[in-house]
């Protein structure tokens, strides 16, 4: 679980309840007709804009914004580590023993192709390709919940405008006027939290997943060409270290550092 989205969502609501609670009854801040127009509104358009099933799947990514990443860089380097020195003592065939243990479907399909003595450069542009299709695939979701973002304040302020209108056509009664305002400006409060508050979070969060995603799977690519160069794996893990930040390139090397005592105490 994502203790930071979790917690957001939580401080987020608690926040805003208790402001609205400070300023009078929560109650006067419910109203069904206002949240079919801005809610159903918001879906309909977006569906009228994408494709049903492209629709369905990014609401199946929403469980990546609270997940934690499965696999992290150091993690994935040191899988590659491992390889480098199988590759190195027993040669690139006995990399195919080592694909049941991998969890990763990427990976193990380089290791496949290098295996197979598929062509280095032929190996790059198929994973590669598949990271175009795999971010994609994502910026589509991304998509669905920046549109909704979009069309959300939009239905608000039509909620608004359909409030109003109810709202002229009873001006004989000068009593109406207080509440009826009320209810057509809650539309567009309605609008701005779908936004603000649920939508566009969402569609960072899942930019922000991507990201680290497409990352990982770069790291992949450049550390299973590495071990089909042949190439050391001191080597192969400084490379790889590039695409990390200090703090974990720090963590990586206290590791490495870790191993190298508990080996030369066994000794």
């Amino acid at each position: 679980m994502d203790i930071a989205t979790l917690l957001g969502f939580i401080f987020g609501t608690v926040f805003m309840l208790y402001g609205i609670f400070l300023g009078g009854p929560l109650s006067v801040f419910y109203d069904f007709p206002s949240i079919l127009i801005t809610v159903g509104g918001s879906l309909s358009a977006t569906m009228i804009q994408y494709p049903l099933d492209k629709f369905l799947t990014a609401f199946k990514t929403i469980k990546h914004v609270f997940k934690v990443k499965t696999l992290e860089p150091i993690e994935v380097i040191q899988q590659i580590i491992e390889l480098a020195n199988v590759a190195r003592k027993e040669g690139l065939l006995a990399l195919e023993e080592s694909v049941g243990q991998i969890n990763d479907d990427f990976l193990k399909k380089g290791i496949l192709l290098i295996v197979d003595g598929t062509d280095p450069e032929l190996v790059r542009n198929i994973l590669e390709t598949e990271i175009t299709f795999i971010e994609s695939r994502h910026k589509d979701s991304q998509g669905v919940f920046e549109t909704l973002a979009s069309y959300g304040p939009a239905y608000g302020m039509i909620g608004t405008l359909i409030g109003l209108i109810q709202m002229l056509q009873k001006l004989n009664d000068p009593s109406n006027i207080g509440p009826a305002m009320a209810v057509a400006l809650i539309t567009t409060f309605y609008g701005s939290i779908l936004a603000n508050f649920v939508f566009s979070p969402i569609a960072g969060k899942l930019k922000i997943r991507s990201s680290e995603e497409i990352i990982l799977k770069e790291v992949m690519i450049e550390g299973l060409l590495s071990i089909q160069a042949g190439e050391n794996p001191r080597i192969i893990e400084e490379k790889l270290k590039a695409f990390l930040s200090p703090v974990l390139r720090e963590k990586v090397q206290k590791k490495r550092n870790d191993e190298r005592e508990s080996v030369g105490a066994e000794a």
